[in-house]
């Protein structure tokens, strides 16, 4: 049931019954497209990519719209996780690299090692994520459910500071199914010992793979949409640009 001071034509937008609030963690929670800007940049540098591309923006926009599709593909189960962390290099690469197709997966293979370690270290958040996780945790249990590699995902959460704030983590990893798969939700119920699903609330950035998956399983959503203002209701969710508008909500 949703209850409160928001309305949308009668129909009210406070969230009641709730006893876990889920985070997806990059784009949500940590601002992984700036964090991942500032990683390739470093790795630019030091792996010599100027080599292969005369600046690094020009290296960081082909990078960037090949792994777009890649983790799209990741999320769909159309590709291994192995192949994601090799191509998202390789591809941008391939066509100006000399040697040998063995020798570029090698070092696709460094800079995806050397790319996650400089991810890691990098603390810009989305602005609100700590002060309404801070307030939230006063009141619910708190969640994060995320598609990020395990080798990483707990790194970022006690860079930032984040960790204390965080009840429970469930990663991909762990499960072996990416979100939208109702499994990795079903595991997140059975991890957090509640089984309601009503009980559930998912927020996220990822339109499919948070607020699909979590609409299909019967968790509340709530979709974090920076590119449109304000609060709207969607019918089987609720989108927010700004994470301050959860006071409203929760």
């Amino acid at each position: 049931m949703i209850a409160g001071r928001h309305t949308n034509g009668g129909r009210s937008m406070k969230y009641e019954g709730v006893k876990w609030v889920w985070f997806d963690l990059d784009d949500t929670l940590i601002d992984f497209h700036a964090n991942s800007r500032l990683a390739n940049a470093i790795i630019y540098r030091e792996a010599g990519l100027d080599r292969y591309y005369a600046t690094p923006e020009q290296w960081i926009e082909a990078y960037e719209g090949h792994n777009r599709l890649l983790w799209d593909r990741y999320s769909r189960g159309e590709i291994t996780q192995g192949f994601l962390r090799v191509d998202r290099f390789a591809t941008p690469l391939s066509p100006r690299w000399a040697g040998s197709r063995e020798d570029l997966e090698a070092f696709c293979w460094r800079l995806d090692r050397e790319y996650l370690d400089r991810l890691a270290e990098q603390t810009v958040m989305i602005d609100g994520a700590v002060e309404q996780l801070s307030r939230l945790r006063a009141h619910y249990n708190i969640g994060v459910l995320s598609n990020g590699f395990k080798e990483v995902q707990h790194r970022k959460l006690e860079n930032t500071g984040l960790a204390p704030l965080v009840d429970l983590v469930v990663l991909s990893d762990d499960v072996g199914f990416n979100k939208p798969d109702l499994r990795i939700f079903a595991y997140a119920m059975k991890r957090a010992g509640e089984m309601d699903p009503q009980a559930h609330l998912m927020i996220g950035d990822n339109l499919a793979a948070d607020v699909g998956g979590a609409v299909r399983v019967g968790w509340r959503a709530i979709h974090f949409d920076r590119t449109q203002p304000g609060l709207r209701w969607r019918g089987s969710h609720i989108a927010i640009a700004d994470l301050k508008l959860l006071e409203g909500l929760l």
